[in-house]
Order: C-alpha cells, then structure tokens, then sequence
C-alpha cells in the first residue's frame, strides 16, 4: 500500500503529465497495485460479513445456509488471492508468446502438436484472451511442423510459462492401421512479450542480424503465395534464429519476428544470470530441452498428470478443451512452496 501511496502522491503532481513516457510508465506500474489493494479490501469486507452472518446463525438456525455460503464464496477468493501473490516475476502482467514444436515422430507427432495448439487455444478463450498467430507451418499430411501465437490477457504469460517444457501423448493412433498404441511428444516454449519501454528492453543491433525473405507455404491466397512477405532474422552473436509469416506485409512480419527475438534474448540473459548465481551457490540448474513435464494418457486408461506436482485429472477430453489453468495453479503453488519437481523421465503412464 505505501508503494501505492507513493505513486499516487507522484501523479498528483502538477507537472508529473509533462513527461509522457514517465507517466505512462507509473501509471501502468500503479494500476496492478491498485487492483491488488481493491481485492484485499473485497476480501476484508467478505470476512467481517461471513463472521456477522456466523454469529446470527448462532442464535437463529435460518441463517445457516446464508453463513454456509459466505464462507464458501470467501474460500473461493482467498484462493483467487493466493494464486495473484505467487506473481512475482517481472514480466507475469506481460503477454505470451507461444511455440509449439513437435518431436521425432513425423505425422503422429505433428497431429499431437495441432491438438495442444487447439488446447491452448480453447484455454485462451475460455480466459478471455485475444490470439494472434505470428507463425504457422502446416505439417506434410496432417497436424503442424511448427507454430508460434502471440497470446494477450492480463497475466497471460504469468499463468502460462508453467507450460514450457515437453509435453507427452499415449494413445491409439489414428494413423496406424494396426491399431497400435503409439507415444509421441511435443514442445512447448513460453516467452514473454517484452514492451519497448521495459527496463531489460533489448536494443537489436542491424549490424547483428542476418535478414532473409522469403514465400510464405501453405494456403494464405495470391498475394501470399507469390511476394517474398516472409521474413526469418539470425541473430549472428547468439544463432537465434526467429521467423514470421502470418501477415501479408513483409514490414509486419519483420516486427513480429524482431519481437520474438527480443524476448528469447531476454530469456537467454536471465538464465546466464541464473547460471551465474548457481555457479556461486554451488547448485545445478539444468535449461536443456529435457523430459516430458506432463503425460496425456488416451489409452489403455484415461488420465492427464503433471510430473512436476502430481496434479492429475482424469477427464482427458477436459483437458484437451481448455481445462489447465489447475496444472498451472497447482505448479505456480508447487514452485512457490519450494516443492516443484523436474521433468520426469519415467514410463509409468
């Protein structure tokens, strides 16, 4: 509240409006506060009204289930609450940037892709939350080689970056005719969408960039198909290499692909720094691709389980329409606690 106190007394000011870019910036850092503060007081008056609503029931049993309800509707906001505390990284309030990636595997691999991509994209819906396709590559017979979203929503990239890692699926495929049971396994890559006047912004220098056009594949009409609209940038130093094609003009597809590239080599610089400081605690950190963090199990049983945080559930068609956001909680908790566990290599799924 005193940091909130504090950027209020600065707005008041009366010169504080003269400096645009300033302003803006303690405005969009206040705003978040403020919303926090109006929840906790939400929150303290949903309290004092439960325990007013307790005590009548004491005395007269008609005010039972009114009592009954106020406590379930204050234990539904304490937990909205606890989960909005456990956002504590820098770029939790920013957007997402999704990539998808399937594994070894060719069309079954591809498909399982496709189906995370509707997952997510059912999951953003069901949240509220606008998707722009920055990149799509189609797979050869059916499902995606690759594909990558830009996903805006307060918190996106806070409640989302729990599903960076490889993601597993058991089941039957559709693709072999003889009805065996096949695993495949996609990535899953989660970026922040950084804002150009973040503290970390990174400055892209021309002189380190290799910028190639080139035809946008697949279905996307005439004009797609015949101007070399697409753009893939190298970042020579690092050999990043980001690309877009969703958009018809070569100058936006370069602005979405230098975006993507800002927020992996933000990514990069934080974990050297995390590096750094194991190094000097003497712990190690493992940032490989690694093993799968969750299993999707169709067959011979119905179950979705984090390795991570042993959250499972048991309806798979839930899941695959949107029904994640507990995974996500279950781990934002898990990480919090200290107890989040690594990827899991084990085939007891």
């Amino acid at each position: 509240m005193k940091l909130a106190s504090e950027l209020e007394a600065q707005m008041s000011r009366p010169d504080f409006w003269d400096d645009m870019a300033n302003a803006n910036k303690i405005a969009k850092k206040l705003s978040p506060l403020k919303k926090v503060i109006e929840e906790f007081k939400t929150l303290e008056t949903a309290w004092e009204d439960s325990n007013a609503a307790y005590e009548l029931s004491e005395e007269d049993p008609a005010y039972e289930k009114e009592a009954e309800s106020m406590l379930e509707d204050l234990g539904k906001k304490l937990d909205h609450m606890e989960i909005q505390v456990l956002f504590s990284d820098p770029y939790d309030d920013s957007n997402a940037i999704l990539s998808l990636h399937p594994g070894a595997g060719g069309t079954e691999s591809q498909d399982w892709a496709e189906m995370l991509l509707r997952m997510y994209m059912r999951w953003a819906e069901r949240q509220g939350f606008a998707v722009e396709t920055l990149d799509y590559l189609p797979g050869d017979e059916a499902g995606i080689k690759s594909v990558t979203l830009l996903i805006k929503g307060e918190k996106a990239y806070g409640y989302l970056k729990a599903e960076k890692g490889i993601h597993r699926l058991v089941r039957i495929s559709p693709f072999d005719s003889s009805g065996r049971r096949h695993t495949s396994f996609a990535a899953v890559d989660i970026l922040p969408e950084i804002s150009e006047e973040s503290a970390e912004a990174i400055v892209l220098n021309p002189d380190e960039l290799k910028i190639d056009t080139y035809r946008s594949g697949g279905a996307g009409g005439q004009h797609v198909n015949k101007t070399d609209s697409a753009v893939r940038i190298t970042h020579l130093p690092t050999g990043i290499v980001v690309q877009c094609q969703s958009e018809r003009s070569q100058i936006s597809n370069r602005a979405s692909a230098e975006k993507i590239l800002k927020a992996k080599l933000l990514v990069r610089r934080r974990q050297e720094q995390e590096q750094e400081l194991a190094s000097i605690r003497g712990e190690q950190q493992d940032i490989a691709w690694g093993s799968q963090i969750r299993s999707y199990v169709f067959h011979p049983y119905s179950l979705v389980k984090d390795h991570r945080t042993k959250a499972e559930n048991g309806n798979v068609q839930s899941v695959m329409d949107g029904d994640i956001t507990g995974f996500m909680e279950a781990w934002l908790k898990a990480k919090a606690a200290g107890t989040a566990l690594a990827a899991s290599e084990d085939e007891d799924l």
